[in-house]
Formats: C-alpha cells, structure tokens, sequence
C-alpha cells in the first residue's frame, strides 16, 4: 500500500461504491506524487511491456500501431501483468508536477485541492466530446440542478469548470485532462481531475480563482472526491455505449461560452460568437462566413471580454 495522506479519505469506502461498477478496481491514495495522470500512464505502459507507447488524446489514434507484448517479458512491475487493463482510482493529496492541457502546470496543495486520476479500459464507438461528458458528469453530482434552477457550476470547452457570477462570467474552479495509451491490444483512457477545494491567498490568476467551499460551506476534498467519483464512472460507461448525444443537453445548460464573443488561438477562426456545441463536441462558433466548428485539441478558447487562456487543467 503506497504511503497514506493525512487526511481521511474513505479509500475502503469507495472501493466498496465502485468496484460493483468496475470489477477489479483498485483504489490507492498517496500523501504526494508528482502527477497522478503521469503515475497511471506510466504503469499502463510498462503493464503492456512497451514503455515508448504513444499517449494521446481522445480519438488522436491515427498513425498509432496498437500491439501486443513480446513474451519473454520480466515480471511487470506495480504487482500487475503484462497486458493488465484492470481500473485504478489514484488520489494525490499534492501534486508537485501536475500537469494540464498543452503541458501548462497546475498548482495544488494539500488539502486545498482535490487531485486524481481514474485509469478504466474503454471502448467507445467515437471519443469524441469525452471531456465535456466527463465536466457534466462532476459538475452535475456537485451542483445538483432542480427543475428550471440555474447552474453554479459551468462548463467552459473543452474542459474546465467555473464557478458562475452571471452570463458568460465566472472564476475557474477546475478542470479535467484525458490521456490514452494502448495496452496490448486494449486501449486505457486516464481522466485526470483537479478541483479548488478551499480558498486561498489572492492569486494572479488570469481567469480568476473560484473554490467550491464558496457553493458548499465546509467541504473537504475527500467528501468532494465520495459526492462524484460513483457519478463519474457511470458517466463514463454512459459515454462508452452512447457517447456524447446523452450528455449534450445537460451540456448546453451549463455552457458558459453560449452566445459570448470568444476569440481562439487557432488561426483559421480567430474570432466569433460562441453558439453552443455540435453532436459530437465541437465548439460552434459563428463568423461572418457562417458558422465554424472547433474539435477539441491544441485550441484554447476565452472570452473576448478580457479572459486570457486558461492556465491549465489538472491531473
């Protein structure tokens, strides 16, 4: 068993809510790790005997050769077997080295931020939209929406969560990063998540820094971690039989972009209106040529009213 956190994370507990969902799960939680993302990644390489595999992003398959090990291997390290896609929930209470979208760090500290990684071996028709399914599924277990409520939680593509101050306005609250790499033959997804958890000394942060003790007065990271990991997993086997369609309506709830003006780094569309996201994820954005679609990727979106880029997303 890894070295245990201060804290009183329940791990006994969410294994016994999520192993019925995910056979084999093991739940491991670590006083401190560089990255949570990076560790499971890791491992998965080494299980399948090839640590060179490429990591990618959801549905970036093209040109990856997916193979199965050469035998004769040494035994596999972490106590797993070549080929090994079994799940693993990973739990950092601080991360040194967190890592977020394009490579940018994420900044935790212990008991301040809630940070971890969910490695499960998927198979879904498209990827495509995973992050936005993965920040509804959090926000919606977080921030519980009766009928005609009005969201706190929003979602700014491609995966961040902000804390809502009104239309198109907010601080950011959190994110998600989504890795894969192939093992033999199967291919392993690792949803890294990181959330702001209490408040913090005033930071010079771009978009702001929101926590969610400002939605739910005395949360801690651990209860944070018991309130949406059930609500994640199923998410994700939703995402492997249908794929975004059953999420893109709770989606459009929450869109903080919806009817903003954004300008994008990517050169063909640098500016426009924000109008909502196609079936499969993208970001439509309306130009005076029509409207243009965004897919998920090296592109980063802000609101042109002053909001620089995100600084990252964490895992």
């Amino acid at each position: 068993m890894p070295d245990t956190s201060h804290l009183p994370w329940g791990a006994e507990q969410l294994w016994q809510a999520l192993e019925p969902l995910l056979p084999g799960l093991s739940v491991e939680v670590v006083a401190r790790c560089e990255s949570t993302n990076t560790q499971l990644l890791e491992r998965a390489r080494r299980s399948g005997g090839r640590r060179d595999t490429p990591i990618t992003g959801p549905g970036e398959l093209d040109g990856v050769t997916e193979q199965a090990p050469s035998t004769g291997q040494a035994p596999m390290p972490f106590g797993r077997r070549a080929d090994d896609t079994q799940p693993c929930l990973l739990v950092a209470e601080h991360q040194s080295r967190g890592r977020g979208r394009m490579g940018r760090l994420w900044q935790s500290s212990s008991g301040a931020s809630l940070t971890f990684s969910l490695g499960v071996a998927l198979e879904p028709r498209d990827w495509s939209g995973m992050s936005l399914a993965v920040g509804v599924a959090i926000a919606d277990a977080l921030d519980p929406l009766p009928a005609g409520g009005r969201p706190r939680i929003g979602l700014k593509w491609p995966n961040d969560l902000w804390l809502l101050d009104g239309p198109g306005q907010g601080r950011k609250l959190g994110g998600v990063l989504i890795e894969t790499v192939a093992v033999g033959r199967r291919r392993m997804v690792v949803i890294g998540v990181g959330l702001n958890v209490t408040p913090q000394p005033t930071r010079e942060l771009s978009s702001g820094y929101a926590c969610l003790q400002e939605l739910i007065p005395g949360v801690t990271a651990p209860e944070v971690l018991h309130r949406l990991a059930r609500p994640l997993v199923s998410a994700l086997q939703q995402f492997e039989a249908q794929g975004f369609a059953g999420f893109a309506p709770r989606y459009g709830t929450r869109d903080l972009l919806a009817g903003q003006p954004v300008v994008t780094t990517a050169a063909e569309l640098p500016a426009g209106v924000a109008e909502g996201v196609s079936a499969d994820g993208a970001l439509r954005v309306r130009t005076a040529a029509g409207v243009q679609l965004l897919s998920s990727g090296e592109v980063s979106v802000r609101l042109q009213h002053g909001d620089p880029p995100p600084e990252a997303t964490p895992a």
